[in-house]
């Protein structure tokens, strides 16, 4: 990851995935490059072209407050992506970096998720590694087991294209994600690691990061796709974890009364059945992927 131009780098992206037709501008048969034109950005945006080419070779990093909400509304630009374009004009001096001290999700918090048993919930740590899990979080989905790192799972194993039906969406929303949590501190040694590998081995993952969107997981709904109940559709809610910078405690529920619900109902009672210790026995519950 180049952290010379990172401003440069998001507007190119943008420039690139806007279409010239919502613009009313003529469309040739063939262009250059997709997207808009350098020249065209300028044009609509109330500016000069070459202080645009300036600004997406680097030359210039520091764009008005003016400019910036022009480029964003010329880019389309919901709330998350341009206060991350004013992230990237107005950057914050870096301190020396400490050294990463790994994610722990507090025991509270871990008592409380296995308090659900009728309620899917996990913690997500920065860079969406699976800090904590419930039972029927690890028996609807495989990739919110501990341990496991839902970008890596999604690009790397085939099995998530079988889990989600509405693959795509899912991936893009993943590494949406991916940047909203890690900022634009793109220089951290776990992140770099993380992108560099996915970068190499998938081309879906190169696309999807080289379109620069940002979007963090608050509220919304996924389809599940599981061998033992069928089909669910499941909405989830994203709470911030106080005292634990870049976690996230997502909680996925069903409509009341759809078959949603009565699958996870079902999922639930059996995996309450497979986790119960036989009659007599005083070992404790096996945990999933024990």
């Amino acid at each position: 990851m180049d952290g010379d131009n990172r401003l440069g780098e998001f507007l190119r992206a943008r420039r690139e995935l806007t279409r010239p037709e919502d613009f009313g501008l003529p469309e040739p048969g063939r262009r250059r490059v997709p997207g808009l034109r350098r020249e065209e950005v300028a044009l609509l945006a109330g500016m000069s072209a070459d202080y645009y080419i300036r600004l997406e070779q680097g030359r210039d990093k520091h764009p008005s407050e003016q400019v910036i909400e022009a480029l964003a509304r010329v880019f389309t630009l919901d709330e998350e992506g341009a206060a991350h374009l004013r992230e990237l004009a107005r950057p914050t001096t870096r301190r020396r970096r400490r050294v990463s001290q790994p994610e722990r999700v507090s025991p509270h918090l871990e008592r409380l998720l296995g308090a659900w048993h009728g309620t899917p919930a996990l913690v997500l740590g920065r860079y969406l590694d699976v800090l904590a899990n419930n039972q029927l979080a690890a028996a609807l989905n495989h990739c919110s087991v501990r341990g496991n790192n839902q970008a890596r799972l999604m690009f790397l194993d085939p099995e998530a294209r079988r889990i989600y039906p509405d693959w795509a969406t899912v991936a893009a929303e993943t590494v949406a994600s991916l940047r909203a949590t890690a900022g634009t501190d793109l220089e951290d040694p776990r992140l770099t690691e993380l992108v560099g590998e996915l970068s190499l081995k998938s081309e879906d993952f190169r696309r999807l990061w080289a379109r620069h969107d940002v979007r963090a997981k608050t509220a919304g709904s996924k389809r599940f796709r599981h061998p033992l109940v069928g089909e669910l559709t499941l909405s989830y809610e994203t709470f911030t974890v106080n005292g634990a910078g870049g976690q996230m405690l997502i909680v996925y529920h069903a409509e009341p009364g759809s078959p949603s619900a009565e699958a996870l109902a079902l999922l639930g009672s059996a995996t309450a059945a497979v986790s119960a210790p036989s009659r007599g026995s005083t070992s404790p519950a096996a945990r999933p992927g024990a």
